[in-house]
Order: structure tokens, then sequence, then C-alpha cells
């Protein structure tokens, strides 16, 4: 008789690195480049308020997602819980939706971290460098869950140390304790207001809000390791509560901080916010010091992207989605096909951007830049049914370990806000194409989950 592979995962992640995966997930590239473009599209006032929106928006999924992790704490969860609570052909295309973000992601991670050692390195090939990367965070997975997650934290530490330095001595030069160039007197917040609250107009606040979500796309991470998180129940409630305020601390207070020194029409228009004030107030190599944690980040995302993207393919596999020889694990716990095949994917994706950047690149990264929204609502919706279920099953609400407060007023808010995040994408039209990508990219998901269960049932019967 044919003996079925090792497919268990093992429980190694603590508290602390928890914390850090879903805050590292969260902290790339977008807040150290792309934050100042970001006020300089919907003016100061207009990004602090799209950026509270968004963490509003993001802490109400992780509530819902708290009962469900802490109730069923599995690997892959958001899927799991789609197939179970919403329907199995919704939860293969939350999976496939979710793996391909990461996948994508992780093509332009590799591709931007070559770029920045050219900046140190300017006559050696990018590609050199990218392969490198990919050989580094490849490993880093390889070795075992705990080596994944000590990487995770050490990357992610050196990028809050970093804001936590920008937020400190940025708000000592707005209150003037230190010199700042430009300025004779302290420049307190007289930037945020001076050409009125909205200097573009609201629409820029409408505009800038979709790509918000995507900034914090990644903190749904937690959910992803509650299968191989120690303790869960007190973990990942822990994890969860800190959320929304490392979200405050970290995105509004440095985006506070950016739009209080840099006045609104001149930032990020040429060069990373952080570091023009990095620069200003005569920090030595603040350029050079800026692109290491820039670098970091970029290397935390695709740690994290390929950890996400592995997982995904495994819990396919061990919900018999796809066949089972894909959730297969080594000694140490790590499904090593499934993790082969998740850089695979990102490699490709690194192709397509080189090869065809303006028709399959674009489409994917259209698809991917919408997913995770799509993802939290099927998170929200998974857990209205799941409290629908456990009150019909004759269980109290009082039962659940970890409990989402005022249901359903909660669950629902998630769901509609994460909805309005994607339909009134229409429009912005920049980003319009990716709902028309999108909506075939979902009916094809359905369409190959229901055409294959169709062809398992027609076979067992022939």
């Amino acid at each position: 008789m044919k003996q079925k592979p090792h497919i268990a995962l093992e429980r190694k992640m603590e508290s602390r690195h928890l914390l850090m995966i879903s805050l590292g997930g969260v902290i790339g590239t977008g807040l150290f480049l792309s934050s100042g473009y970001t006020i300089h599209e919907a003016g100061p006032i207009g990004t602090i308020l799209a950026y509270s929106l968004g963490a509003i928006i993001v802490y109400l999924v992780m509530l819902c997602l708290g009962e469900l992790s802490v109730a069923m704490p599995q690997t892959g969860s958001f899927h799991v819980y789609a197939d179970k609570f919403i329907g199995p052909g919704t939860g293969f295309t939350v999976a496939v939706l979710y793996w391909l973000t990461w996948t994508v992601a992780l093509g332009s991670e590799f591709t931007a971290a070559g770029l920045i050692m050219q900046t140190w390195f300017p006559k050696s090939p990018t590609w050199l460098w990218s392969l490198l990367f990919m050989i580094v965070i490849f490993t880093s997975n390889a070795l075992s869950v705990r080596f994944f997650a000590e990487t995770e934290f050490w990357f992610s530490s050196i990028k809050v140390i970093a804001i936590i330095l920008f937020i400190i001595l940025g708000g000592l030069a707005i209150f003037g304790i230190l010199p700042i160039k430009g300025y004779t007197h302290a420049p307190l917040f007289h930037n945020l207001v001076k050409d009125g609250l909205f200097p573009n107009g609201f629409k820029g606040v409408f505009t800038t809000m979709l790509t918000v979500n995507f900034a914090f796309s990644g903190t749904e991470l937690i959910g992803v390791t509650a299968g191989e998180t120690k303790n869960p129940e007190r973990n990942i409630p822990k994890a969860i509560h800190t959320t929304l305020l490392r979200l405050v601390i970290f995105f509004i207070g440095s985006i506070t901080v950016m739009a209080a020194l840099i006045p609104w029409q001149k930032a990020g228009v040429n060069q990373s916010p952080f570091v023009l004030v990095f620069k200003s107030i005569g920090l030595p190599f603040a350029g050079d010091l800026m692109n290491f944690v820039v670098l970091t980040a970029i290397l935390s995302a695709a740690n994290s992207g390929l950890y996400a993207s592995t997982r995904m393919l495994w819990s396919l596999a061990h919900e018999g989605m796809i066949p089972l020889k894909y959730a297969k694990t080594n000694a140490r716990g790590v499904p090593m096909i499934a993790l082969v095949l998740s850089m695979m994917g990102g490699i490709l994706a690194l192709i397509s951007s080189v090869v065809a950047a303006s028709t399959v690149y674009l489409v994917l990264v259209s698809i991917s830049g919408l997913a995770v929204v799509l993802v939290w609502m099927a998170i929200a919706y998974s857990q209205i049914n799941f409290r629908k279920q456990w009150l019909k099953n004759g269980h109290l609400a009082s039962e659940l370990k970890f409990r989402t407060p005022w249901y359903p007023f909660i669950p629902w808010a998630a769901f509609i806000l994460s909805f309005l995040s994607c339909v009134l994408i229409i429009f912005d039209p920049t980003q319009r194409p990716a709902l028309f990508y999108m909506i075939p990219f979902l009916a094809g998901c359905y369409l190959l989950y229901y055409g294959k269960t169709k062809l398992k049932q027609k076979n067992r019967r022939g």
C-alpha cells in the first residue's frame, strides 16, 4: 500500500515573530518611497485622512480574522474559512488570488533590490544582484519556519528602528529643537494647512484611498501564520490588537512629520521624503542609510511574500484542491515542492516584467493589486457566516476565545468598506483597468474549480 506523504507543519513561531511578521508585511517600499507622491497628490490633510480610513478598514478586517484564526488556527486560513463558510469555489479563488498577489510582488521586489545595489555598484548588472537575493530569500524559507521567522524579525526590526528615528528627529525639527535647512524658525504644523485642507480637491483623497489599502496589505499575514504559531489563542489576539496602534504610529506619524517639514508641492517628486528630511536635518550619509533601510524593506517583503505564497499552495493541497504531493513537508516541516513552485512563480513574474511589461505583467500587477481587498471581503463574510453557524450549532458567543466585537456591525462595515474600495476604482482612469482584468480572472477561477470538480465526479461515475 502506498504511504501517504508527510504534510504536517511545525508550530515554531513565537509572539515576537508574529508581531514583526505582520508589521513587516505592511511596512514596505510604499511608505519609504511612494508616500511623498501620495502627499503631493492628496495634500497633507488629505493623505492623513486617507491613511486613517485605511487603518480603520484593516483593523475591522483583523478583528474578523482574529475570531476565525483563534477558533480554527490553520495555515493558509482565509481560503479554508472561505471554503467552509462561503463555498469551495470561493475558497479556491481566494487562495489563487492571494498566491498571485505575493508571487507577482516577489518579481518586482527582486528587481528593486538589484536596482538599489546599482547605486553602490554602478557597473554591476542588476540581474546578478537579483539572483543573489533570490538565493538568500529561498534559503531563509527552506531552512525551517523558525529560521524564516527569525530573519523576518530582524529585517522588520531595522525598518521599525528607521521609522521611529525618523519620527523622533523629525519631531525635534518641527518644534525647532533641531535645526533644519530652509527654516530660521520652528516650522511647526504650518505646512499642513497653508494651502487649505484639500489643495487638489477632495478627489485626491479618494484616489489615494485606493493605493492606501494596497499599502496596508500584508497585515492579514497573521492569518497565514496561524497554523505555525505557538499558543495561537494568546499570540494572535495580541498581534491583532496592536495592529491599529502600530499602523497609526508608523504610517500616520511619519506622514505627519513629512508633511510638516516638506511643502506638499515638493514632497517625493524627485527622491524619498525620508532622505529629504534626513538630509535637511544634516544627518550624515542620509541617502546611503535610507537606501540600506529600503533594501531591508524589499528583502523583508520578498521573505514574507515567498512564505505566504508557499503556505497558500500547501493549504490548497492539504484541502485536496490540488494534488496532495504539493503539501509534502521535509524533516524540518518545510513544504519544499510548494516553496520551489512559488519561487518559480516569482521568477516567471520577474521575466514577464522584462519581456512583456506592457501586456502580461501589467495584467498581473492590476489583478494582484485588487486581490488583497477581495481577500479582506472574503475574511469579513466568512466571519459573518461562521458566527451564524456557531450559534446555530447550539454554542454561545461567550464560548469563543476571541470574539469580533459588535457583531454583525464590524464584519459588515469591513465588507462594505472593502467592497467600495474595489468598485470605486471605476472613477480613477489610471486604476480602472484593474477592475476590467479582475472580473474575467475571477470568472476563470470559478470555472476552473467547478469544471475540475465536474470532471472528477464524471470519472468516478465512469
